[in-house]
Order: structure tokens, then sequence, then C-alpha cells
């Protein structure tokens, strides 16, 4: 690989660690509208080098809230298990409509409309979420088993998940605190990477050094943008990006029916 790319992927990556660093959503949905629509790769390639990448950012992340005690292992375990579990079905699906890229596309789409809504919602309405404590995510066993599965099965299939999914269910859906979640998602999340990746780097639509690339520079900007959070305007954030991915969503949907803006 060019050494001017991987300087720029690894640019990317800083970016899209700041985002997750800031908002506790991951970098996912940063890095894989850039490698698709920026760096020009083919769609499965783009959602397979992003997952792969999203290791890095998901241990590095774990390992942080981990030593600041962020994490319910009991909700870990559980959501590991079945997300794994729903990793593997995913990875299958994607197996078979790898090479659909309108149907990739649209499916894209639709997960970046949640983003973009969720984030203009909170961002415009300046949103505060009720401080809430406790060391843990409440909830049934069965309960956080279901969210895990349909969690590993999306991101099996499209390269998203974790942080963009997992933690505004553990605050909304089981109302966990937002330190506990941001951390247990990170912990949560890294089997479904791992087993998604493991398939696509079998099915061969990864790109390793790109991977690496980005991965070390989410590392670096998730640490910068943890240290971002008392001084910036989270409203302020969340509208800029909410704007940002709802543009990204609508691209992902025309993309779908072959049209390209």
């Amino acid at each position: 690989m060019n050494p001017l790319l991987m300087i720029i992927l690894i640019f990317f990556g800083v970016m899209a660690g700041l985002l997750g660093g800031f908002l506790g959503i991951g970098g996912c949905v940063i890095m894989l509208p850039a490698l698709y629509f920026i760096f020009n790769y083919p769609l499965p390639l783009a959602i397979g080098t992003t997952i792969t990448a999203v290791i890095i950012t998901a241990l590095s992340g774990a390992i942080g809230h981990i030593r600041i005690r962020n994490v319910d292992y009991s909700t870990v375990w559980a959501i590991a298990i079945s997300g794994g579990l729903g990793a593997a079905v995913g990875s299958l699906v994607f197996l078979f409509i790898a090479g659909q890229t309108p149907l990739l596309n649209a499916i894209l789409g639709a997960a970046f409309i949640y983003v973009s809504i969720r984030m203009l919602y909170e961002g415009l309405s300046r949103r505060k979420l009720q401080p809430k404590t406790g060391d843990r995510v409440p909830g049934s066993k069965v309960s956080k088993f279901l969210l895990g599965f349909g969690i590993g099965v999306i991101t099996g299939i499209v390269g998203l998940g974790g942080g963009y999914v997992l933690v505004p269910s553990f605050i909304y859906l089981l109302n966990a605190p937002v330190k506990i979640a941001v951390g247990t998602s990170l912990a949560s999340f890294l089997s479904m990477a791992v087993i998604s990746s493991g398939f696509k780097l079998v099915q061969g639509v990864v790109d390793p050094i790109a991977a690496v690339s980005l991965g070390a520079g989410t590392a670096i900007g998730a640490q910068i943008g943890a240290r971002l959070v008392p001084r910036t305007p989270t409203w302020l954030i969340k509208s800029v990006f909410g704007t940002v991915f709802l543009y990204v969503s609508i691209r992902f949907i025309l993309a779908a029916f072959g049209i390209r803006i």
C-alpha cells in the first residue's frame, strides 16, 4: 500500500476514534462510508475492512473502561455469547448477499438513517439524559440474549453495530447508567467484531493493512475524544454529525438505485 494512503487512513481512523470516544458510538460509522465513498473500495471489502479495524477500537476502549470499572461483566458475557452467535449467522447471510451491492446499500442506508435521526433529535432538542447511578445494566438475561443476538446479526451483515446500537439500547431500553453502557458496550462488542472479521478474512473481503491503519488511528482518536467530553457542547457535535450521517444515509439509499451523488 502507498505510504501516503496509509497516513490518510490513519488520519481518518483518528477522526473516527474522536467521534467514538466523544459520543460512545464507535468509529465504524465514519470508517465504512469513508472507505466506500472516498476511497472507492468495493462495498463488501469496505464492510470487511471496517469490522476488522473495529477490533482494535473495541479492545483499546474496553481495556480503558475496565481499568476505571465501567463494565458490567454479567452483561458482557450475555451479550458477547449471544452476539457472537448472531455475528456468525449474519456473516453467513453476508456470504450469500455480498455480491448484491444494491441490497447492501439499502441495508446500510436504513442503518445510517437511524444514526442520523437519533443524533439530530438529541442534538437539536439539546436533550440531556437524567443522571443514573449504579454499576450494572438492568434487564433479564433473556432480553440481553435477544438484544445481543439481533445486533450480532446486523454486525455480521453490514459491519456496523457495537456502540451505535448497543449504547442507546442499554440506555433507553434497559435504563443503564451512561458510563456503564459505554464501557459494557465496548467489551461486549469485541466477540462480534472478531467473529465477523474472521468470516470476512476467510471470504477474502478484508484489506488487512487498511484495517490496521484505521484501527491504530481510532485507538489514538478515542483517547483524545474521551478527554474532549467535558469541554465541547455535546448537542452541537450531535447536530453536526447527525446532519452528516443523514447525507451518508441518502447516498447509500440512492446508490442502491444506481444513483451516485
